[in-house]
């Protein structure tokens, strides 16, 4: 869907980061995925600020659902952000997101909060980034399928008068690298910056003193959870009033051999061209165990969105992919380096910052519930303020729908609990009770 030319000439703010100045995105031009034009704004400068959350570039950002209002648009005002992280490899990295300032007051004790919510998957093309998402609810052109679903939580949110800034992650949206799917640094890092960028955005009302939680299911769980462990060494000026980690991949190898056949079996590709993303040296294992239908695979998902590959790659099974027949989970077993990199990506071997809510269905079998439920006791037995939640529905039959089903189901109850935190009110851990539980 090509870009309007309203969007290509919105105004640019340029600011100074520790003596960097801001890069226009009018300096670059816009990329296109799979037909999709990405604008100018999301090609990011040659030289970056050396302040993780520092601000690159903002605009304003249209967003498609919005109502007039007595104080302002509904449910607010949008803006559009790119700012520096730093990537697992320690090096700089732009990513972008937005941030929606609530027209609603809040109505709770001390400023108005904050809620940084992570996205679930997406997929690894730049279009699908969650920013765009929020101007293009649905995006399809025949050959892309993008639907923005973190909108409903988003707007929530903003009824409850909290301010909200999203982020996209490292290279989803930002368009001079590959999306590191389900890299735990690289997420949390980008989650925590992203608090900081929006703290430093001209016109926002939340305040340095502004309480802050985090908000993410499935892909966004992970990155929530990832975010509440490194916030004490990455970030220790954002402090964490709540996390809710909803349907956490916390431990990747279990994630991969559930989802291989399932109704997301493209996520297999995402993840392993992220893996390569972050650690080139692995690539010459992947070219000794991937055919050339692996290898086609791979390069064509790392374009789609997750609705396209839903389609694309509905149950499709690792073994085709690879040379001898064995399943990617039977190689990384095989493969000490492959086993090794996906042991540093567990979460859980740290004690999370703050109150934390982890919530996960007990029929999912895509994100499987009993390796969400392990983080929660392991975080118990660090002496963390955990409030575990088994969602109880009935088994839908596929991986996708008991996957989805929990995140509707409770979404209204994990924003509760979330902005009782904002508020100021003490969160009531159930770890004494958690290993009985189903």
């Amino acid at each position: 869907m090509p870009a309007s030319p309203r969007l290509l000439a919105a105004a640019v703010t340029v600011a100074a980061c520790l003596g960097a100045q801001a890069v226009p995105a009018a300096a670059a031009e816009p990329v296109v995925s799979r037909g999709v034009t990405i604008p100018a704004f999301y090609t990011p400068p040659a030289t970056l600020p050396a302040q993780n959350g520092a601000l690159v570039r903002s605009e304003p950002l249209p967003l498609a659902l919005s109502l007039p209002g007595i104080d302002g648009p509904l449910p607010g005002r949008a803006t559009r952000l790119m700012y520096k992280s730093t990537d697992s490899t320690g090096r700089p990295v732009a990513v972008t997101g937005a941030y929606v300032e609530p027209t609603s007051a809040w109505r709770g004790t001390g400023p108005r909060p904050l809620v940084a919510v992570a996205p679930g998957t997406l997929g690894q093309g730049d279009q699908c980034a969650a920013s765009l998402g929020l101007q293009h609810p649905v995006l399809f052109n025949g050959r892309t399928l993008s639907v923005g679903y973190e909108t409903l939580a988003v707007y929530r949110l903003l009824a409850k008068g909290v301010a909200v800034v999203i982020t996209d992650y490292a290279g989803l949206g930002a368009t001079d690298r590959l999306h590191t799917y389900v890299n735990r640094v690289d997420e949390a890092h980008a989650v925590l910056d992203a608090v900081r960028a929006a703290r430093s955005l001209n016109g926002a009302s939340i305040t340095r003193t502004s309480r802050v939680g985090l908000f993410g299911y499935s892909q966004g769980g992970g990155a929530t959870a990832a975010a509440a462990e490194l916030q004490p060494a990455y970030a220790p000026d954002v402090v964490l009033a709540g996390t809710y980690s909803g349907a956490p991949p916390a431990d990747l190898t279990a994630v991969t051999e559930a989802i291989d056949g399932s109704d997301l079996a493209g996520a297999l590709g995402w993840s392993v061209n992220g893996f390569l993303q972050s650690e080139p040296s692995l690539r010459p294992l992947a070219d000794k165990h991937l055919n050339a239908a692996g290898k086609a695979a791979l390069k064509d998902l790392s374009t789609r969105c997750v609705g396209d590959a839903l389609f694309a790659y509905n149950s499709a099974r690792s073994t085709a992919w690879t040379t001898d027949g064995r399943s990617l989970g039977d190689i990384i077993e095989a493969e000490p380096a492959l086993r090794d990199f996906l042991a540093d990506q567990r979460i859980g071997t740290m004690k999370p910052s703050g109150p934390v809510r982890v919530a996960t269905g007990v029929n999912d079998d895509l994100v499987p519930h009993g390796q969400s439920r392990d983080l929660a006791v392991s975080w118990c037995h660090k002496g963390a303020d955990v409030t575990y939640k088994p969602v109880v529905l009935p088994d839908a039959g596929r991986g996708l729908l008991n996957h989805v089903a929990p995140l509707l189901a409770d979404q209204g109850s994990a924003i509760s609990w979330l902005t009782d935190r904002l508020d100021g009110e003490p969160a009531t851990s159930n770890c004494a009770t958690l290993p009985a539980q189903p």
